[in-house]
C-alpha cells in the first residue's frame, strides 16, 4: 500500500510540472479507444485566468471615414449612460417629453412667493399643452402632481374642464396609487353638482372598492364629503342586493338598518348574508381604519345574531380594534367588544393597546373605550399593567386635557354625567340584544314594547341611535351582566384606583400643581374629585393625610394677600378657581374648615365683591351647620350693612 502511494504521488508531481503528459497518462488508462479526427488537434498551453478591467471603446471616424476604436473618459461614460436611459423612457412613456416639459412648469407655480397673476399664467399654459391627454398622464406619479397643483390653483372653468375628461375614468383611477391623489383634490375643489356625479358614478362599486387598499380611501373621502343623502346612498349598497340595484329603494329617509328592513319588508337573514360577504374581506385584508366600515359594523351588529355578533367580536379584538376607535361609531364598537367579548378577547383588547394607551387618551372617542375598560374589565392586574401604568408615565398632560382627563374621573366619580355628555353616556351604555344574557336591552328599533325605556339621541349627522336604559325594576345581578363584569364594581374601582398607586400619584400631582389645576378648565375637576375623596369617599380611608396636605396647599394659596400690580388674578377672584373653591366649601367639611382658619377668618371684608363674594356665601350655603356657624358670626354684619350680598335662589319654572 504504501508502495502505491509514493507512486501516485510521484505522478501527480510529474503533472504538476510537465503540463503536457496529462493528456498522456489520461489516453493510457482509457478503456475505450478515441476516433480520429479529420481535423488536426491544435492544442494550446492553458494559462491561469487572470480578471482584467473592461475598457469601452467608442467609435470615432477619422478623416479617411474609417471608423476605430477609442476609450472614453469617465464623463464621456455617464453622458452617453444618460443618452442611452433618455431613449429608454422615450421609447417606453408615450408622453415622456410632456410630462419633463410640465414638470418644468410645475417647479415655478408651486413657489409660495409667486406672483398670483403669473402662477394663472403657467396653470394655464399646462392645462393647454395637457388639454386631451389628462386621462393618459393622469397615472404618471409627476403629471399627477402637476395636475393636483392645477386643480387646487386653477379658475372654475379650467377645473370644470379637467373634471369632464377624468369623469369617464374616475373608477379606475380610484384604484391607482398616484392618480387616487388627484381624485381626492378633484372631490375637494367640486361643486355640488360634481359632487353627486362622482357618488353616482360609484353605486355599484362601493363593495368592491372598500375592498381595495386604495379605492376604499376614496370611498372614505366622498363619504366625508357627502350630504346625508349621498352618505345613505353610499351605505345602502352594502346592506341587500336590491338596495344596490334599485336606486329608489335607497332615497329614503330611514337611516337605521332595521327600521329599512322593516319598512321594506326585506327578509333578514338575505341582509345578513349580504352584509357578511361585504364585511368578511374587508376584515380578512385589515381594512379598518375608514368610518363608513365602521358604521357598516354597527348596523350589522344591530341585527345580527347571536353567532354571527361573537364572531366579528372574535375577529376585532386585537390590534385591528385599535385602529378604530378614532370615530364614533369605532369607539362603539370597541365598547361593544369590550362589554360582550370573553375574558381570553377582552385580554387581546388590552394587549393591543400596549403603548398606544397615552394616544388613545388624548382622543375624544378612545378616551370613551378606556373609561369602559377601567370599568368594565375584572382582570385588574393586567389593567394595572398595561393601561394605569401607561397613564401614571403622563399623568400631569392627562389631568389639564380635555379628554385625557375621563379615564382618570371614571374612576374617581363613574358615570358622572357632568363629565360625559348625554351622547358619551348613551354610547357607554351600549349593547348588543343578541348576546345579551338576560334579554334586558335592545338596541334595534324593532321591539316597540321598551318605547317608554328608550332614549334617542341624534350625532351630527342628523341620523338617530336608539339606546335603551334597564328598568328600575331589574336586580343588581342584572345589571352587573350588562356591565359586562362578575367583579363588584367597588372592588374592581378600588384595586385599580388605590392598590395601583394611580391615587396617589394623582394626589402628589394637585399638590404640586395645586394652582395651575385651579386656574384651568378641566385640570380643576380633577383637582375636585380628589380634594373632595372620590365618589363614596375611596380616597379617605388609605389617603386622608394627604388629602389634608392637599387641603392645606389650597388654603395656603387663597391666604396670599391680594395685590392689585399683580399680572394673576388672586385664586379667589379667579373665575374657574374661585368656582371650584366654592363647590369644595359646600361639599367637604374638612376642606372649609382648614380654608375658613388658615385664610378667611377676620379677612372677609376685603372679599366680598366680585367672584371671591361667592366663596364667602358657600360658608352659610353650606349643608353642615357647623360650617355655617362657624362664618355667621362674622359674616352676619356684613350682610346687614348691605357690603356682602347673598346670592338669590333660582326657582323653578313651574313656580
Amino acid at each position: 500500500m504504501a508502495a502505491k502511494k509514493q507512486e501516485s504521488n510521484n505522478q501527480s508531481k510529474k503533472r504538476k510540472q510537465n503540463p503536457d503528459a496529462k493528456t498522456n497518462t489520461y489516453s493510457s488508462f482509457s478503456k475505450r479507444p478515441k476516433l480520429v479526427s479529420s481535423k488536426p488537434e491544435n492544442k494550446q498551453e492553458k494559462k491561469p485566468f487572470k480578471p482584467f478591467k473592461k475598457q469601452n471603446f467608442g467609435k470615432l471616424k477619422s478623416q479617411s471615414g474609417e471608423e476605430k476604436n477609442t476609450p472614453l473618459s469617465k464623463r464621456e461614460r455617464r453622458l452617453h449612460a444618460k443618452e442611452l436611459t433618455e431613449a429608454r423612457k422615450k421609447r417606453r412613456k408615450q408622453h415622456y417629453t410632456l410630462e419633463l416639459e410640465l414638470a418644468r412648469l410645475w417647479e415655478k407655480m408651486r413657489q409660495r412667493n409667486i406672483v398670483k397673476e403669473e402662477r394663472s399664467k403657467i396653470i394655464a399654459e399646462a392645462i393647454l399643452k395637457m388639454k386631451g391627454k389628462i386621462p393618459e398622464i393622469a397615472s404618471s406619479h409627476v403629471s399627477s402632481r402637476v395636475l393636483q397643483t392645477c386643480v387646487k390653483y386653477c379658475t372654475q372653468a379650467e377645473r370644470d374642464t379637467v373634471f369632464e375628461e377624468l369623469k369617464p375614468h374616475f373608477l379606475t383611477f380610484a384604484t391607482n396609487k398616484y392618480a387616487i391623489h388627484l381624485v381626492m383634490k378633484m372631490l375637494d375643489n367640486a361643486s355640488k353638482k360634481q359632487l353627486a356625479e362622482f357618488i353616482s358614478s360609484l353605486r355599484g362599486h362601493a363593495a368592491s372598492l372598500l375592498r381595495h387598499t386604495v379605492g376604499s380611501v376614496v370611498i372614505e373621502h366622498a363619504y366625508h364629503l357627502g350630504n346625508a343623502t349621498q352618505k345613505q346612498e353610499l351605505l345602502m349598497e352594502l346592506y341587500s342586493t336590491e338596495l344596490q340595484l334599485f336606486k329608489d329603494l335607497s332615497s329614503m329617509k330611514e337611516s337605521r338598518l332595521p327600521d329599512v328592513i322593516l319598512k321594506l319588508n326585506l327578509q333578514k337573514g338575505s341582509v345578513l348574508r349580504h352584509m357578511a360577504s361585504v364585511i368578511q374581506p374587508i376584515l380578512e385584508k385589515g381594512i379598518v381604519d375608514h368610518s363608513i366600515i365602521h358604521r357598516v359594523l354597527i348596523e350589522y351588529l344591530s341585527i345580527a345574531d347571536k353567532t354571527s355578533a361573537a364572531e366579528i367580536i372574535q375577529q376585532l379584538s386585537g390590534p385591528l380594534l385599535v385602529r378604530m376607535i378614532h370615530t364614533r361609531d369605532g369607539s362603539q364598537i370597541g365598547i361593544l367588544c369590550v362589554k360582550h367579548g370573553s375574558a381570553k378577547e377582552r385580554k387581546k383588547i388590552v394587549k393591543g393597546l400596549k403603548g398606544t394607551v397615552g394616544k388613545t387618551a388624548h382622543f375624544q372617542y378612545g378616551s370613551l373605550v378606556l373609561a369602559c375598560i377601567v370599568s368594565t374589565i375584572d382582570d385588574t392586574k393586567l389593567v394595572t399593567k398595561t393601561v394605569i401604568r401607561e397613564l401614571q408615565l403622563i399623568l400631569k398632560d392627562l389631568v389639564l386635557d380635555k379628554n385625557g382627563r375621563r379615564p382618570l374621573l371614571q374612576l374617581l366619580n363613574p358615570n358622572c354625567t357632568r363629565y360625559f355628555s348625554p351622547d358619551e353616556m348613551a354610547s357607554l351604555s351600549l349593547s348588543i340584544s343578541s348576546l345579551n344574557a338576560m334579554g334586558e336591552l335592545e338596541v334595534n328599533s324593532e321591539t316597540k314594547s321598551l318605547k317608554d325605556e328608550e332614549s334617542s339621541d341624534k350625532d351630527n349627522n342628523g341620523r338617530e341611535v336608539t339606546m335603551a336604559k334597564p328598568d328600575e325594576s331589574t336586580s343588581p345581578e342584572t345589571l352587573q351582566l350588562i356591565e359586562g363584569g362578575k367583579k363588584d364594581p367597588s372592588i374592581r374601582r378600588q384595586e385599580l384606583l388605590v392598590g395601583s398607586g394611580l391615587a396617589e400619584s394623582l394626589i402628589d400631582i394637585c399638590i404640586e400643581n395645586a394652582e395651575e389645576l385651579l386656574r384651568s378648565n378641566f385640570g380643576k375637576e380633577v383637582l375636585y374629585e380628589v380634594a373632595t375623596g372620590g365618589s363614596g369617599g375611596i380616597l379617605q380611608e388609605t389617603l386622608g393625610d394627604k388629602m389634608n396636605t392637599l387641603h392645606e396647599v389650597i388654603a395656603s394659596l387663597a391666604a396670599e394677600s391680594k395685590f392689585e400690580e399683580s399680572e394673576k388674578d388672586h385664586v379667589l377672584e379667579n373665575f374657574h378657581s374661585s368656582r371650584t373653591i366654592r363647590k369644595l366649601i359646600m361639599e367637604s367639611s374638612m376642606f372649609a374648615t382648614t380654608l375658613w382658619k388658615k385664610a378667611l377668618k377676620g379677612k372677609c371684608e376685603q372679599w366680598t365683591q366680585g367672584h371671591s363674594s361667592k366663596v364667602i356665601c358657600a360658608f352659610l350655603e353650606s349643608s353642615d351647620a357647623k360650617i355655617s356657624k362657624l362664618a355667621k358670626e362674622e359674616l352676619q354684619p356684613l350682610i346687614d350693612s348691605g357690603i356682602l350680598k347673598l346670592p338669590e335662589k333660582k326657582q323653578p319654572a313651574n313656580k
